[in-house]
Order: structure tokens, then C-alpha cells, then sequence
């Protein structure tokens, strides 16, 4: 074999062994809603543990996390808390549509800085503008879930009119309780979940599901997740994450025998 063709023969035998040590090397990433972060985290140091595989999670808005995968950010995992966004990345073809599943269930609550609750009721005849005179803090519902969730709950009780005067728009759910942990606001809308999670608020009234769309969390594999992150799936996805969901308040929509992601696709 001429001299040249065996150094470029070895090149690309090396750069093959470059990538493969590389990608060995990278923890799956993973895209996952504010109102997840309690769970995600906690799930994550238990595989670590169980796998040794490090896990690499970002929390934030499902719209802000959408649109930084539509933009190339390197996400294995995305994790939205409505279907509306994931339905968005399956459109750009970001997403594995054989591994989706709907896997979690929430409530949306209103709450108070703890200590400052006041009588309100989620209902029609109820005057709700009379019952506070300050702010309430939402996710912004212009793309944020629980806002947009939130929007559509206050519109059909007729109040949207007064109450988007007053509002507090935040960046996710996890915002808008700050601000009512603070005292910076008189009421905010959460989950259920993030209600729990915080000693600092108390929640005065529960939002009827029927005033809104469900409160869905689908889950699903990237189309370029390796092995190890839709690994780390099946694990969010399967009977050891269960009882932690349960814990923080979530609703498990999905039983976990149901649930086995599709195989890494072949690189072509």
C-alpha cells in the first residue's frame, strides 16, 4: 500500500477513536421545565450513583428551552411542562417521536406569601379584583406554560380584562414563586408542586382543571441522544422515578411497564 494512503487510513482510524472517546466522555443533557427541576435533580444523583454516568440538566421555561434546541443547543432529553412546545420541536424534526410519552400530570394553585393569605375563590360570581390590591406573579402567558395555562382559566371566568393590568409576568414558574416568597407580590400562580416545595407560601385556592387544557409533561429523546441519555430516559421514564414524582405532588399519567424509549438510531 502506497505510503499515503496508509497515514490517511491511519488519520481516519484515529479521528474515529477521537469522536468515539469524546462522546463516551459528554454527559447526556438534559432540557427540562422550571417546574421539574426538584425532581430532575434528585432522579439524576440517584443514576449517577446507580451508573456512574454523569447527568448534565438546564431548567427553565419549556419556551425558552424549545427555542434554544430549535437553535442548536446540544439537548439529549427534552422534558416540556405542556404539550403545545413539544408538539413545536416535533414540527422542526428535533425530536424522536417514537420515544414521546405524556408521562406526568400537575394542578395549577393560587398562593401567598406565608402568613398573608386572604379568602378567594376561584369562581365566576366571586369578585376577585376586590380581594387584593397588589400584583399577581404568573409565568409570562404570552409562552410560558402555566401562564398561558393561567390566562385561559382567568378569560373564561371573565376576569382576564382587570387582572392583566396586575400582573406580574415572569420568565417560568419558578420566578413567579420568588416573587411571592419575597413579599414583591400579593398572589402568585404555580403548580401544585412548586406550592409544595416552598415553606415560604401557602396556597389559598386551587384553580379548577376544567377552566384550562390539561396539564401535561410529555418526555422524549432528541433525535441525536445517544445510548446513555435515552438510558437515563428510560430511567425518568420507568418504576424507580415513580415514587419520587408521587412525593413531590406530580400525577403519574403513564404506567411505568409501558414505557421503553426506541433504541438509538443507527448514524447513517
Amino acid at each position: 500500500m502506497p505510503i499515503h494512503h496508509l497515514v490517511r487510513s491511519l488519520l481516519v482510524v484515529l479521528m474515529g477513536l477521537t469522536s468515539s472517546v469524546l462522546f463516551a466522555g459528554e454527559s447526556p443533557k438534559v432540557f427540562a421545565a422550571a417546574s421539574l427541576a426538584g425532581a430532575i435533580t434528585e432522579l439524576a444523583k440517584v443514576y449517577e450513583a446507580k451508573s456512574g454516568v454523569k447527568i448534565a440538566p438546564s431548567f427553565a421555561s419549556s419556551s425558552t428551552l424549545a427555542k434554544q434546541i430549535e437553535h442548536g443547543a446540544p439537548a439529549d432529553i427534552f422534558i416540556s411542562a405542556d404539550v403545545r412546545w413539544m408538539d413545536y420541536l416535533v414540527e422542526c424534526k428535533w425530536i424522536d417521536t417514537a420515544s414521546r410519552i405524556d408521562l406526568l400530570g400537575n394542578a395549577l394553585v393560587l398562593i401567598a406569601p406565608v402568613g398573608k393569605g386572604f379568602p378567594f375563590k376561584v369562581e365566576k360570581d366571586f369578585t376577585a379584583e376586590k380581594a387584593f390590591t397588589g400584583r399577581l406573579a404568573v409565568g409570562d402567558p404570552t409562552n410560558v406554560p402555566v401562564g398561558i395555562y393561567a390566562k385561559e382559566a382567568f378569560t373564561k371566568l371573565g376576569w382576564w380584562p382587570w387582572l392583566e393590568k396586575r400582573l406580574a409576568p415572569a420568565a417560568d414558574v419558578r420566578a413567579a414563586l420568588r416573587l411571592v416568597e419575597t413579599g414583591e407580590v400579593d398572589a402568585g400562580v404555580v403548580y401544585a408542586t412548586d406550592a409544595k416545595s416552598s415553606a415560604k407560601v401557602e396556597v389559598i385556592a386551587t384553580i379548577p382543571a376544567d377552566l384550562h387544557k390539561p396539564v401535561r409533561y410529555p418526555f422524549a429523546a432528541t433525535t441525536h441522544a445517544g445510548p446513555e441519555a435515552r438510558a437515563f430516559l428510560a430511567f425518568l421514564l420507568g418504576p424507580d422515578a415513580k415514587p419520587v414524582y408521587e412525593r413531590l405532588g406530580f400525577t403519574v399519567l403513564a404506567p411505568a411497564a409501558a414505557v421503553t424509549p426506541a433504541p438509538a438510531k443507527p448514524s447513517p
